[in-house]
């Protein structure tokens, strides 16, 4: 985790990006988001989002997952823009929280390329403020409904972070919602 009062140039998020290429995972349970229950120890968020029906809605939400459109521009920003969804790449998430830009990276743990459902997992860095993994996927039904799923577990990474999880907590739940809101405008 990197902290900065205000929003850094793209130069310092790249080079900061390229030391991040070679910083270890910062858990151990690596695609454990395939699985529910998550693993003990860590706080689980398991949420859905119905995005509407039929295979054109499908389609905007496939998109949508490929370009990153579920993280809500207004106090979020990702980096690279055009990052491919495959497994070892990495990204760096910048947040405005409290007036500060919170910088972490996350790299790509495994992808889903199925008929009726696609999206990605990433996994936390040893950098990060949390330690963990979160899954963003959507899916098609039999009913032809198109459902947007947000997984994860997670927990304060650092000692002096812990005491911090109520305001993370709180930042998770906001970032649940801005993404529902994100996929669904992706999705008219």
């Amino acid at each position: 985790m990197k902290i900065s009062l205000r929003f850094p140039s793209l130069d310092s998020i790249r080079h900061w990006r390229n030391i991040q290429k070679s910083t270890p995972f910062s858990y151990l349970e690596l695609e454990a988001t395939q699985n529910i229950p998550f693993p003990k120890g860590y706080n689980h968020d398991i949420n859905s989002c119905l995005l509407g029906e039929g295979t054109a809605v499908y389609e905007k939400a496939v998109k949508a997952i490929e370009d990153w459109k579920m993280f809500h521009k207004d106090w979020l920003f990702i980096y690279p823009q055009q990052l491919p969804l495959k497994k070892g790449e990495v990204v760096v998430i910048l947040a405005k929280a409290l007036g500060f830009w919170v910088w972490n990276c996350c790299c790509i743990v495994y992808t889903i390329k199925e008929e009726n459902r696609f999206g990605f997992a990433y996994g936390t860095l040893k950098n990060h403020v949390e330690t963990g993994e979160e899954l963003f996927f959507v899916e098609m039904n039999e009913k032809k409904e198109v459902w947007y799923h947000l997984r994860a577990f997670s927990r304060p990474t650092h000692l002096w972070t812990r005491p911090l999880k109520p305001l993370l907590r709180f930042f998770q739940r906001k970032f649940i919602r801005k993404s529902f809101i994100s996929m669904q405008e992706a999705v008219k």
